[in-house]
């Protein structure tokens, strides 16, 4: 017997690398001569990098600065000239001091220097995962990291000015007024339908799972902005930002003589412009990224197919299966990718609100809930790798059930 064991984080709680390790300890206790494989997985947000380690990339330490500008300690994960990048263990939610939200002063600048140290390294193919962003910048610090310069109306740089590591944030984009491409990394791929400029040779791929667009009533500000701590006014500020933004960068086009402008072509509108707080959009408009589905990537880059076919189970889950799993989450698609090489799927969460249609249309054959043998929540989280273990034990015990079940079938 053959389980490949791939679930996503319980946010807040267990790393997927975590809770992949204390369902197959449950399921060794139960299933001795089984072959257990682990293979944690992610969706684009935190745990993207993790991901790729787990599947045989190796992890590259880099220092960059965090959401507000304070150093601290990332890495990207490698394999060749392919590179994995992750914005949330950079300048994500998770890197601002004590909870606190700044949604007009945190800035994407640290992904670009992880991003840029990948390239300086050799990376060709980069996948960037951009879930889990603490600010709505527009990608402005993600450009400017990247050697673009982001200038107000007397030419100076916004934010970054000599002496003041205090980086550009959404709240800045009210005085943004010009961007030089002059300086761009040499490695990249400008503006989606233009040509590549001398040398520049690597692609970025966005791996993500939201579709907004940078601006208006579904935009970056307006639907993420209050996650991170954005009242009425900072969101119709930051929108009003943005928008200012997106004219700047359609201009930059132009002078940039770069095929396919004209005018602002609508860049903010695209699919995806407005994922991490607008890094989406700078990402697509002048580096020629293209955007994914964030679990696509992963499980491409972690060679899930190879590693399930012929199991004859696949336990994914994550913190909490609901609506929002439905909609392009880490255990959908693993549940789908799984269903393809017909191999059934069950999945651990920490909680279920899904209705058995739901989870079946999913391709979820069961789920095993922490609150199904733990009521208390607060017992759930502070408790969950032993609640973990106790339910691949009972795991194990259902698929023993299951192949006595067939055996039986085929001797009568």
């Amino acid at each position: 017997m053959r389980i490949v064991v791939a679930p996503d984080k319980f946010k807040g709680s267990l790393a997927a690398v975590e809770v992949a390790a204390a369902v197959a300890d449950g399921l060794r206790a139960v299933l001795g001569d089984a072959e257990i494989v682990t293979m944690p997985v992610a969706d684009g947000g935190d745990g993207t990098v993790d991901a790729a380690v787990a599947a045989g990339f190796e992890r590259v330490p880099v220092t960059a600065a965090g959401p507000l500008g304070d150093p601290v300690e990332a890495s990207y994960a490698r394999r060749g000239e392919v590179a994995v990048v992750e914005m949330a263990s950079v300048c994500g939610l998770g890197r601002l001091p004590d909870g606190q939200r700044a949604p007009l002063t945190a800035s994407s600048f640290g992904v670009g220097e992880v991003l840029r140290a990948a390239l300086d390294a050799g990376a060709r193919e980069v996948v960037l995962g951009v879930g889990g962003s603490a600010s709505t910048d527009g990608g402005a610090g993600l450009l400017q990291a990247l050697g673009a310069r982001v200038l107000d109306a007397n030419g100076e740089d916004v934010g970054l000015v000599a002496g003041d590591r205090r980086l550009a944030g959404g709240g800045d984009l009210d005085v943004v007024a010009g961007l030089d491409l002059a300086g761009l990394h040499p490695a990249l791929r400008p503006g989606g339908d233009a040509v590549l400029r001398p040398g520049g040779d690597a692609v970025l791929t966005l791996a993500a799972d939201v579709d907004n667009p940078l601006t208006g009533p579904d935009g970056a500000a307006a639907v993420y902005g209050p996650q991170k701590g954005a009242s009425p006014a900072d969101v119709a500020r930051l929108d009003a930002g943005l928008e200012r933004w997106a004219a700047v960068v359609a201009a930059a086009r132009v002078r940039a003589g770069w095929a396919g402008t004209s005018g602002r072509a609508d860049w903010e509108q695209v699919p995806g412009a407005g994922a991490a707080g607008g890094v989406g959009f700078a990402a697509m408009a002048v580096l020629g990224a293209r955007m994914r589905p964030g679990i696509e990537l992963v499980l491409e880059l972690t060679g899930f197919e190879a590693r399930v076919a012929g199991a004859d189970l696949v336990i994914t889950g994550e913190g909490s299966l609901d609506a929002q799993s439905l909609a392009g989450k880490a255990p959908v698609g693993v549940a789908r990718a799984a269903a393809r090489l017909g191999v059934p799927v069950v999945a651990v969460a920490g909680r279920s609100t899904l209705t058995e249609a739901e989870l079946a249309a999913a391709g979820i054959g069961a789920v095993y809930p922490l609150t199904g043998i733990e009521p208390d929540l607060e017992r759930c989280h502070a408790e969950a790798a032993a609640l973990l273990r106790r339910i691949g034990q009972m795991i194990g015990h259902d698929q023993l059930k299951e192949t006595q079940l067939k055996e039986a079938g085929r001797s009568a």
